[in-house]
């Protein structure tokens, strides 16, 4: 299965024609097939199980990371801005390293909650580091805990690569520079929301 999803996202990334059509390409398939979808989740009555994925970048100016190829999120966070030190993406940036939080409860109250939809139980970052640079990270959260596995963790961290890469070979940086800042931020400070 990962090397099927892996191929997949490759593929599909690989043929787009601009930065963000390349990185939403990657993690269309990592968003649709990974994680756990219909176990038994410890959810408050009538919440549902869902899931987000998309791409923090860190802004030309280094403020920010910046959400890109956004995928589950509610369409005024398309453009979400969270400080460069705030919550887990800061975390992964100064780190460099892939984080994986299976039960955000655990997180004794770092987790931050970015998302205006809901607060995520379970999530997973993976650092895109091109040529010893810092990019950004793409990021997997599953609204329950425990939804995300070992598996998907292994996933994650296969795919950032390709996700830099494909983000250097589409002239991402030159993109991001060209539209930041966004007219359409959406700004929340390290504590969240």
């Amino acid at each position: 299965m990962t090397a099927t999803i892996l191929e997949l996202a490759g593929a599909t990334a690989t043929a787009q024609t601009t930065p963000e059509g390349a990185l939403r390409a990657l993690l269309t398939p990592l968003h649709s097939e990974l994680g756990e979808r219909d176990g038994s989740f410890d959810l408050p009555d009538g919440v549902s199980q869902f899931f987000v994925a998309g791409a923090f970048l860190v802004t030309p100016d280094q403020d920010w990371h910046m959400l890109t190829a956004s995928l589950g999120f509610p369409p005024e966070q398309t453009r979400l801005m969270i400080p460069i030190d705030g919550g887990h993406p800061g975390r992964v940036r100064s780190s460099g390293a892939a984080l994986h939080l299976p039960d955000t409860d655990a997180e004794a109250g770092s987790f931050k909650q970015y998302l205006k939809t809901a607060r995520m139980g379970s999530a997973i970052y993976a650092p895109m580091i091109w040529q010893g640079q810092f990019l950004g990270q793409i990021v997997l959260a599953g609204r329950a805990a425990f939804s995300l596995s070992a598996d998907d963790f292994a996933v994650m961290r296969a795919a950032a690569p390709l996700a830099a890469a494909v983000y250097v070979a589409q002239g991402g940086p030159e993109w991001l520079a060209q539209m930041y800042p966004p007219d359409d931020a959406f700004r929340v400070t390290p504590q969240g929301l």
